[in-house]
């Protein structure tokens, strides 16, 4: 493979870690490369093609299994930590150590096990693996494959490879020799990685723990916790001489739009990924603070903040304009709907599709507060609820908790101007608004639909939206409430990239970001175009 080092080319550094009671055993390193070098790739371009090291894993695996201790012979090193970028390798690099762990140890009874945050995740490394064994013959010879359970056996000297499902209370008593962990960074609690790590390899003499992952957002994790560890051993602040600590990633300072540091960051560049890869991700990072956290994160393996603002605010404003709803009247819109807690923010907002001589989204919120709370919210929150009354911006209904019949009501006089076609809304505590609702519709000929918050309703919408904002295709009044919502918005985002407003960590309301979010997603799925995902599957509701 283009990349990898021939054995004969390869000059080895030994490592600033080897204590002084170890040495480089290059008969033991060389029988190691020399086993994965016999197995073959299994995916893509490369598939059947002779499985090289690119020269930083050669090092790792040099170092892992050639540093020696001087009198007992057995490895120095008991864990590696390897921290890099997607599309590094990882996958087959780890599945070429579990194969040399089962079959080329030399430890009787091996049990190795891959392992991961769910058995899904845990299988991508067995799989290769097995692929590997199955595209040579010498190995099938002395092995059985079983791929119904997820095992490997090798009855020479009674050993097997398997993956575990991610329950902690079924891994007591395993007796490990290798442990192939794979994207440590999914890990909520530690809990998984003691019980493997601590409590199942002490009748091993010289058992390797191997985990393998990408950088994550969560800095009270196991994983950011070995990530510290791992850049304090490499700054000589920290010792733990049976621990190889391997980061690929961005530094505090750098600059994540410099292609130098791209390459410095991804060890395989142009060799499992090609750099005009790496450049397109980039280029789609500059225009959107969802995306360029997940480049950061995944492309440079950098410890991103969990809090990614979402909205380029210059954008927004610049769609902004004054609006004639007049112009509007008698045409279809659809609605989302965002209940408040009895005190707080409720928020409606109509999404017009784009008309026969317009091609833009239009956007028309409406929003309400209980009288008696705008003196006390306007005091406590340092917000200008009582300015904006004046304005007339926003709605108040009588007493200290919102109406919501007045709400029902409001909307009965809107379905008169406007033709409301749907009405979405979140149906956590929304039971009784809810008939009232549909009775209504039932009268005005509109639906009341459900619309889930989690990452499967709410992502691809909120993609849509952004990607219209940019696009310049919504148009809305410069409402001042919807404009301090969009302003506050924090967004989640989960490992493959789905994004969603989160009302806990943005500093202050987005009610009216969630309700615009969800009557859009109603208004592209009817408007029938090819812009928009919902055209060619729907919603999916969780």
């Amino acid at each position: 493979m283009e990349g990898g080092a021939p054995l004969s080319d390869y000059i080895y550094k030994p490592t600033l870690l080897m204590l002084p009671t170890s040495r480089y055993d290059a008969r033991c390193a060389d029988f190691a490369v020399n086993f994965m070098h016999m197995l073959r790739f299994t995916k893509g371009e490369w598939y059947g093609k002779p499985f090289r090291l690119m020269p930083w894993q050669e090092q790792i695996v040099r170092d892992i299994f050639g540093i020696v201790d001087k009198e007992t012979g057995y490895r120095q090193f008991r864990m590696t930590y390897i921290e890099l970028p997607k599309k590094s390798g990882k996958s087959e690099f780890a599945a070429a150590i579990a194969l040399y762990l089962l079959f080329a140890d030399g430890e009787a009874g091996a049990e190795v096990y891959s392992i991961a945050n769910d058995i899904n995740q845990a299988r991508i490394v067995f799989d290769t693996a097995q692929n590997m064994v199955m595209q040579n013959r010498d190995l099938m010879s002395i092995c059985k494959v079983v791929p119904s359970t997820k095992r490997i056996v090798f009855k020479h000297t009674n050993s097997f490879y398997r993956v575990l499902s991610s329950e902690v209370k079924s891994k007591q008593g395993f007796n490990v020799s290798g442990l192939i962990f794979d994207e440590l960074f999914a890990q909520q609690t530690r809990e998984l990685f003691d019980t493997m790590t601590k409590y199942t390899g002490d009748a091993r003499r010289q058992p390797l723990y191997w985990i393998i992952t990408t950088a994550g957002r969560d800095r009270t994790s196991i994983c950011y916790e070995l990530h510290c560890k791992s850049k304090d051993i490499l700054s000589g602040a920290k010792v733990d001489p049976s621990f190889y600590p391997v980061i690929y990633g961005i530094e505090d300072g750098e600059d994540w739009t410099d292609p130098a540091v791209w390459r410095r960051c991804n060890p395989s560049i142009d060799v499992t990924i090609p750099f005009e890869t790496i450049r397109a991700a980039f280029e789609q990072a500059k225009q959107n603070p969802a995306e360029e956290m997940h480049f950061r994160q995944f492309r440079l393996n950098e410890w991103c903040n969990a809090d990614i603002r979402w909205m380029h605010m210059d954008k927004w404003d610049a769609l902004g304009e004054e609006i004639d709803w007049g112009d509007y009247e008698g045409r279809d819109c659809y609605c989302g709907l965002d209940l408040s807690s009895t005190g707080d923010l409720t928020a409606l907002v109509l999404v017009f599709p784009p008309g026969v001589y317009d091609n833009k989204y239009a956007i028309l919120p409406h929003f309400w507060l209980p009288e008696e709370a705008i003196d006390l919210r306007t005091r406590r929150d340092h917000v200008p609820y009582a300015v904006w009354r004046k304005m007339g911006v926003f709605n108040t209904t009588e007493g200290n908790v919102v109406d919501y019949d007045y709400i029902v009501a409001f909307i009965a006089k809107l379905s008169e101007r406007y033709r409301i076609r749907e009405i979405a809304y979140d149906r956590y505590g929304a039971e009784k608004i809810r008939r009232d609702l549909e009775e209504l519709g039932a009268e005005h000929g509109f639906e009341v639909i459900p619309f889930g918050q989690g990452f499967i309703s709410m992502s691809p919408p909120s993609k849509d939206f952004f990607q219209f904002v940019m696009e310049g295709k919504i148009r809305h009044g410069k409402h001042p409430v919807l404009d301090w919502n969009m302003a506050n918005v924090v967004i989640d985002q989960d490992a493959a990239g789905n994004i969603k407003p989160n009302k806990k960590k943005s500093t202050e309301k987005i009610d009216g970001v969630v309700a615009m979010i969800m009557g859009f997603a109603r208004a592209t799925l009817a408007s029938g175009g090819n812009e928009s995902v919902y055209a060619e599957r729907g919603i999916l509701f969780v």
